[in-house]
């Protein structure tokens, strides 16, 4: 006898964790099962919808230079009806994509930003460069490339991910409508930018020896004693993201009061600790909302019968655990998560092996130019507009297997900057699917707003 819930979620990244909410919401018993932690922690916890229009999306004759110089998006929801007509975004609709970022906005709270409209948003980020995001951490929101008012970014001693005049010379060169000045500070303590995110934001959030104090003083000086914006001049001041796991918003604050000026962190390349508190936050949302987790186990293998998947077997110290759902959602990633996988004359889904459309040809699986249109990034299963998974004549391959997230294909998310939006959108289809197929009732129809 298996273990039996409505619906099992394989996978738990932010496609899994949505799909499990949504189904939860609709009224399913939920079990997410994944063979590891959360990948949020890998990511900069902002959360793209649609950041850049693929220039390959039409005739496939725009060179790299042209992507490049790609206008960011100022409107993700105005832009979806110009996408290709198998996007995710295309094939699940708008509506899915207002219900999945309505349900990031219930699991997370105060935690993120951006809610109150559908434009993006532009933030400088760690690489100096300004990015379209649809939501933001509460922490970042002060320093907007929108906001005219005068900025320093603040680095850390030893901290090679974070080189402040770096970034300041880029947001000046990308001619951003502020002032702009950067310094570099020792960490206060025996740490240094060397140490990992965590150890220094466990001391901020400690504040072991004044920590914070010393910080805003040494930040003071070091705006005095450069070329440039003083720390009169300075309206608000951009840190690197460790300002706290557990007391960031205490932190921000008597760092602001002692630097006179907003402050706010700077997004960083992944891993991140903003994606780590967001992981943190979501699993909150998922124990209140009654979803079991079980993690360290990869499914392994499935049975079949009537055109229904039956029984999934996850590896729990080499013996077989059998679950029997209802419904299932795929939601294992792409080709990085390991989602989809390849040899040399195939592309395939490993854990159901669903059909992946691809070329029997792998010389075309890629493009000679680095920014061309490579097939491999659209790489994944297809799913309808109810996130069922398809197989190569366009009908489903099981009744109850729905997908999401980074295991769909048909779309670029780095080029387009939109796979966060992605996992939401086909997650929140997918889990609402999933529980529909279970109670075997009409769901409400999706709506621009919950």
């Amino acid at each position: 006898m298996g273990i039996t819930d409505d619906v099992l979620v394989v996978g738990g990244g932010l496609a899994g964790m949505t799909a499990a909410l949504a189904a939860s919401e609709s009224g399913a018993s939920v079990r997410l099962v994944t063979d590891s932690e959360s990948t949020l922690q890998q990511a900069s916890g902002l959360v793209d919808v649609l950041g850049y229009p693929n220039p390959h999306d039409g005739d496939g004759d725009d060179s790299g230079e042209n992507a490049e110089a790609a206008s960011p998006v100022p409107n993700p929801f105005d832009a979806i009806e110009s996408l290709p007509a198998d996007h995710p975004y295309r094939v699940v609709g708008e509506g899915s994509l207002r219900g999945g970022l309505a349900a990031f906005d219930d699991a997370t709270g105060d935690l993120y930003v951006g809610e109150h409209t559908d434009a993006n948003a532009l933030v400088p980020t760690v690489g100096g460069t300004v990015k379209p995001t649809a939501r933001y951490p509460a922490s970042v929101a002060a320093g907007l490339a929108s906001d005219t008012r005068s900025m320093a970014v603040v680095g850390f001693e030893g901290d090679t991910d974070t080189d402040a005049e770096r970034i300041a010379a880029h947001l000046e060169a990308a001619g951003v409508p502020f002032e702009v000045t950067g310094v570099t500070v020792e960490f206060p303590g025996d740490l240094d930018g060397t140490d990992q995110d965590t150890r220094l934001a466990h001391a901020l959030d400690e504040d072991e020896g004044s920590g914070r104090r010393v910080l805003a003083n040494r930040v003071s000086r070091a705006l005095d004693d450069a070329d440039g914006l003083g720390v009169d001049d300075v309206d608000r001041v951009g840190f690197p993201a460790v300002l706290g796991r557990d007391r960031p918003r205490e932190i921000r604050s008597a760092l602001a009061d002692g630097l006179d000026a907003d402050v706010f962190e700077v997004p960083p390349a992944p891993p991140s600790l903003p994606g780590l508190r967001l992981r943190y936050r979501f699993r909150d949302a998922l124990r209140e909302a009654g979803v079991a987790l079980t993690t360290g186990n990869p499914v392994v293998d499935h049975d079949v019968e009537d055109g229904r998947i039956e029984t999934v077997y996850a590896d729990r110290n080499a013996s077989r655990v059998p679950y029997e759902p209802q419904a299932v959602v795929l939601a294992t990633g792409g080709l990085v998560g390991g989602g989809i996988d390849s040899e040399r004359d195939r592309v395939y889904e490993p854990v159901f092996d669903c059909h992946v459309p691809h070329s029997t040809d792998r010389y075309d699986w890629s493009d000679a130019d680095t920014f061309g249109p490579h097939a491999f990034a659209r790489f994944g299963v297809r799913i309808d507009g109810d996130a069922r998974v398809l197989d190569a004549d366009g009908d489903p391959t099981y009744e109850n297997l729905t997908a999401a997230g980074g295991v769909v294909g048909g779309y670029d998310p780095a080029t387009e900057k939109s796979a966060s939006g992605v996992s939401l959108a086909t997650g929140y289809a997918a889990g609402r699917s999933a529980a529909a197929a279970v109670t075997d009732s009409q769901q409400p129809p999706l709506t621009e707003k919950r």
